[in-house]
């Protein structure tokens, strides 16, 4: 046989374009596998058609791929369902400021060619999203792909809103909203995000009607007492019992409003008297419902004081108003002072703009009843979080939900399918668009200007995707689907309304296992973000380092339940990790020359054979279970032990004697299990390392047809060899503290040295190292070995003690006596002074009182090592004083 060739350096990128194609020309995305398995099924959490991938969709897509690429190695049908999201508020923000850039707005375009120059930009950003996740690897079945505004998803929105409307589930009403006035439109609470905000706490007087006093009121929004209607006090408190049922003159505006008593007011706040408007608090809203209060909207859509306000006001925004109502209050002798106050404030999730309490009309899902079958599938186990700590976020949301406000108020998503006819006031929310009213068929009806909330497409993706509302052939075999991949940050936004949506139109959870991934931060633990400037770019990670690097890097830190601490250098491990796998097939491959390939079930194994095979058949076992549980950074270390320090280190230098001394048949049978291991071994890897392990599959003698769709590792118990894994530990035990030794008395690699072990009479292990005392000198770099019985111990020896044996390392031979026994007595002394001063540190309870708990135990563990290294380096120097 010849030699296979592999490129001397592992550049990947001169196949992992050339691979990927491979595989989605081939088909390999596409569902296949075992006839009458039940298929793994995955829907890909969409992203914004908005920019570019970060590095948490790498990570996030990353551990998707690896569980596809698991479950299709199993012979499971496999679906990885991808698609984008046209993210509404986003997508149209994005495209407002192109048109403000070139001095145009929306409504000069107005709404058709608007929604057009959207989808460009939308469009535009979905193929360069599909490139980036292509890039990274990503084994989605392309012939399926969907977007949330999309022909078969429209449909779906619209079967959904009809029949929740029919179901007396969908209403419309004037409400209290999350108002964003730069978005011009209502949001969600889950779309508000709260800051912390120094302000200010004002103090403000308002006399009563009668001239007798005044009241204090404090707040920190006074420019919104122009829409107060009433001032509250608690029932309870005694210093204003008898001001309930008075009036007060609203200051500035030359209205006069009740005192009303309301167990809402918090005694001990402020001055115990609040100021209630209705129409911008969402708390004074419920007090003002209870009182039958007016509702006074002192904004415009914009931002802008509206008419309800005194007409001096009109027109100011916001901030304007604040300190034009603060002056006059002034003027008039009504203003009590201020003083800082630290405080929550909602802002928009999208643009950062201050939310406003709105009144205004809108249309809402009412969800109690949802929310509690989305609560009972979760007690019954029908699904699960991993980890379970994610489980407290998804109960407290669905045990405290309010209705969903789903409407708003843009030109880009799926628009309200509800009409009114301006003959008869008919309302009409069909399925289909009418031509006329359905009641008095006149044609004079125009539909809702409004837009359905972005989540209102994605809630229904699990199952819209598949072709829903139609009965398809995959609905019928895809749906539910098995698991979902995602972050923390949409349990409520997404994750809970899909299993709710899923309840409700399919009966029954959309998927049961929810892996929630942590966040990736930079080294320091924050958050990556433009500001700081601590981004990292996936594909900058794959040019330079590969695509496999920065999947097996991602994998390896992603310990469940934790955030990933990451750098650009971090990526250094996978790099290193796939480059020591080139390397090494590289070496096997080349050792093919003039061998013939023996059939490896029949093949004679020798102990070292058995044990390589029973760590590969452990780690086999360990493998498969981290990734059923979505455990990727056991599944990556793993991996990383067997390859880089079993097989590599040990087993590869075992077979060097053989190959180097051995005849031709016992070359053939070593090479034969070598190529044999490695396929295996690039099965394993797969999952993580997709790109370099099909590229190198393909260079094997002896494979399947691709090692995307090969047969994963599978732990077996005819391959399980405990005695020979135990013997060959102990081989291991010996030559890491022959090596240690050389290493603390820096003996160079080519000097020989003499060993003599004693090991236990009658002992197996004993016979074992007598079989492998040739393999033994070459992994220590010994001159000779004796392996006896006896005892052993001569002058000039320094002893190793392990598990059944007693070993003498002749280390006088290579070594200058004097010069290394004075660099012992000054190494210990130096330990001694730290320790002595780590001591005194420990036992100061100034220290103890004041340091971090954590510091105290580095401090503790730093000087148990030290001691412990003390200890080490005397026994050293009275074994060379004698």
């Amino acid at each position: 046989m010849k030699a296979v060739e592999l490129a001397k350096t592992y550049r990947p990128g001169d196949f992992e374009d050339r691979i990927y194609g491979f595989w989605r020309d081939g088909g390999y995305f596409e569902p296949g596998g075992v006839e009458g398995k039940k298929p793994f099924v995955i829907v890909i959490p969409p992203p914004n058609v908005t920019g570019v991938l970060h590095l948490g969709h790498g990570l996030n897509n990353s551990l998707q791929d690896i569980v596809i690429r698991f479950h299709r190695m199993l012979g499971e049908p496999t679906l990885w369902m991808p698609g984008t999201d046209h993210a509404g508020i986003a997508t149209q923000n994005v495209v407002e400021r192109r048109l403000r850039a070139k001095g145009s707005g929306r409504r000069e375009l107005g709404r058709e060619k608007f929604v057009e120059e959207t989808w460009k930009v939308a469009l535009e950003h979905k193929a360069t999203i599909i490139r980036q996740l292509q890039k990274i690897g990503s084994s989605c079945d392309w012939t399926r792909e969907r977007f949330t505004l999309d022909e078969g998803l429209s449909a779906a929105v619209r079967e959904v809103f009809v029949s929740l409307y029919e179901r007396g589930l969908i209403y419309k009403g004037n409400y209290l909203v999350n108002w964003c006035s730069s978005c011009g439109t209502a949001l969600s609470d889950d779309e508000v995000e709260h800051q912390e905000v120094h302000g200010k706490m004002y103090h403000i007087r308002y006399p009563f009607e009668d001239g007798g006093g005044f009241v204090e009121i404090a707040t920190t929004r006074p420019e919104t007492l122009l829409g107060d209607t009433a001032v509250a006090v608690n029932p309870q408190d005694a210093r204003y019992t008898g001001l309930v049922g008075r009036r007060v003159a609203l200051p500035l505006t030359g209205r006069t409003i009740p005192v009303i008593a309301d167990s809402y007011v918090d005694m001990a706040f402020g001055t115990g008297v609040v100021k209630i408007t209705p129409a911008h608090d969402p708390n004074d809203w419920e007090v003002g419902n209870r009182h039958n209060l007016e509702r006074i909207n002192i904004l415009t859509p914009d931002g802008k004081l509206s008419a309800a306000v005194p007409e001096k006001y009109r027109g100011m925004d916001v901030k304007s108003a604040r300190a034009a109502v603060i002056q006059d209050l002034m003027d008039a002798g009504l203003y009590a002072g201020d003083r800082e106050h630290v405080h929550q404030v909602g802002h928009c999730y999208r643009c950062s703009t201050v939310i406003e309490p709105f009144l205004s009309a809108q249309w809402f899902v009412r969800m109690r009843a949802m929310a509690d079958k989305a609560l009972a599938a979760w007690r019954e186990g029908k699904v699960v979080f991993f980890p379970r700590k994610w489980e407290n976020t998804y109960t407290h949301w669905l045990e405290n939900i309010r209705d969903w406000c789903v409407s708003r108020q843009l030109w880009w998503g799926h628009r309200i399918p509800v009409w009114t006819c301006a003959s008869c006031g008919a309302t009409m929310v069909l399925r289909e668009d009418p031509s006329v009213c359905t009641e008095c068929g006149s044609a004079g009806i125009s539909q809702d200007e409004d837009v359905l909330d972005t989540w209102f497409s994605s809630w229904l993706w699990p199952f819209s995707t598949l072709g829903w509302p139609r009965k398809t052939e995959d609905v019928e075999r895809f749906y539910p689907t098995t698991a979902l991949v995602t972050g923390y940050d949409i349990i409520f936004f997404w994750v809970s309304r899909m299993i709710m949506a899923g309840l409700e139109f399919m009966g029954e959870v959309p998927f049961r296992d929810i892996y929630i991934t942590g966040l990736v931060r930079d080294l320091q633990g924050r958050k990556m973000s433009k500001t700081l400037g601590n981004g990292i770019d996936p594909l900058e990670i794959v040019d330079e380092f590969g695509a496999d690097a920065m999947r097996f890097t991602l994998a390896f830190l992603a310990a469940q339940g934790q955030d990933v601490l990451v750098g650009k250098q971090s990526f250094g491990v996978g790099s290193r990790f796939a480059n020591k796998l080139w390397n090494a097939s590289r070496y096997l491959l080349m050792n093919l020359e003039d061998r013939e390939l023996l059939d490896p079930a029949r093949l004679c194994l020798s102990d070292v054979d058995k044990w390589i095979l029973h760590r590969l058949n452990e780690t086999a076992k360990t493998v498969y279970e981290a990734f059923q549980n979505y455990r990727f950074n056991e599944a990556a270390s793993s991996c990383y032990e067997f390859f880089w320090n079993e097989f590599c280190d040990w087993y590869i230098e075992s077979t060097k004697l053989p190959l180097r001394e051995g005849d031709g048949a016992e070359k053939d049978r070593v090479v034969t299990l070598l190529v044999s291991i490695l396929e295996e071994t690039l099965r394993l890897l797969h999952p993580l390392l997709p790109f370099i392990t099909e590229e190198i599959y393909q260079k094997l003698p002896r494979k399947g047809e691709a090692c995307i769709t090969a047969a994963f590792p599978r732990h077996a118990e005819n391959r399980q060899y405990p005695v020979e894994a135990a013997w060959y530990a102990v081989l291991q035990e010996l030559v890491r503290g022959v090596r240690t030794l050389r290493s603390e008395f820096t003996i160079a690699p080519d000097k020989k040295i003499r060993v003599a072990v004693k090991a236990e009479t009658d002992s197996p292990t004993r016979e074992f190292l007598q079989r492998q005392s040739r393999l033994l000198k070459l992994l220590m770099g010994a001159s000779d070995i004796s392996i006896g019985t006896q005892s052993a111990e001569e002058e000039g020896s320094v002893a190793v003690l392990g598990t059944g044996f007693e070993a003498f390392v002749f280390i006088r031979d290579v070594i200058d006596v004097p010069k290394e026994m004075e660099r012992l007595r000054k190494e210990i002394r130096k330990a001694q002074d730290y320790s002595v001063q780590s001591g005194k540190k420990l036992s100061s309870g100034d220290f103890l009182a004041r340091a971090r708990p954590e510091v105290v135990a580095q401090q503790r563990t730093k000087k148990e090592e030290t001691d412990r290294r003390i200890a080490k380096m005397q026994g050293y120097l009275a074994e060379l004083e004698k």
